[in-house]
């Protein structure tokens, strides 16, 4: 499990059943073809390397939320002009569950656009994720402190609510050359302050609850982390955020 975790640093994610069930063969058998054995020897040490990679990982392990935490959120400000609504008019009329939905994987984006507006009204999807597109920026602030905390060597996962377009977010902004986008919720199946999900994040990851760090916009999402023995800080900005790892020993 612990040699699981260490593949999943800084690689494009995988399915939970491909992430979680990685497994490292020990075969010895002297029966076996020369060419065979000097795999299995050659795996056996690639697993013992990974499993001594983590270890030796420097703590804490950093888990961030994304939209306004790091990325700022088209949706409180570009979709509902988008839509030519006020936000109080765009909640009235969408689909209570769809978009809840569509981030945790369970219906794609054709299936939200059916479903999107409770009238059934059809919208042109693909200027909506244009728009949506656009709409993405890091936070003031943000990536300088990302590419100090990679500097000094931490081990940092995305840990977020959001659909398959987080694929977006990647083309336009490049995260993964900071962070993992290990723990998405369209992959996991699960949303934030599900308890479940937590438990998945340290399962996979291998570690104490004490060992990582939670930061998120939504003081619920921070709570709920707190609730399960995580370190959790809520975002404000760049610089309280600086203050706040630095208060749990975090080097930048």
């Amino acid at each position: 499990m612990a040699a699981a975790a260490a593949l999943m640093i800084m690689v494009p994610p995988l399915k939970p059943s491909q992430a979680l069930t990685l497994t490292f063969p020990l075969i010895y058998k002297s029966s076996l073809k020369p060419s065979l054995t000097k795999m299995a020897l050659h795996i056996t040490a690639s697993a013992s390397a990974s499993a001594s990679a983590i270890t030796n990982r420097k703590l804490p392990v950093l888990l961030f939320d994304i939209m306004d935490t790091i990325v700022r959120d088209p949706f409180n400000h570009d979709i509902p002009a988008f839509f030519g609504m006020s936000m109080k008019e765009l909640l009235e009329c969408k689909h209570p569950t769809a978009w809840i939905e569509f981030e945790k994987g369970l219906i794609d984006e054709m299936e939200l656009e059916r479903i999107f507006f409770k009238d059934g009204r059809h919208f042109d999807l693909e200027g909506l994720k244009s728009c949506i597109y656009q709409g993405y920026s890091y936070l003031e602030g943000v990536e300088e402190l990302l590419c100090a905390l990679k500097d000094n060597g931490y081990e940092m996962h995305a840990f977020t609510n959001y659909p398959i377009w987080y694929r977006m977010i990647e083309d336009k902004l490049k995260l993964s050359s900071y962070l993992s986008w290990t723990f998405c919720s369209c992959i996991i199946g699960k949303r934030k302050p599900d308890p479940d999900f937590y438990s998945e994040v340290l399962k996979h990851l291998d570690t104490e609850p004490k060992n990582c760090v939670f930061v998120d916009d939504r003081i619920k999402n921070v709570d709920a982390a707190k609730e399960t023995g995580i370190n959790g800080i809520q975002f404000k900005n760049a610089d309280s955020l600086r203050h706040d790892l630095s208060l749990l020993g975090v080097t930048l």
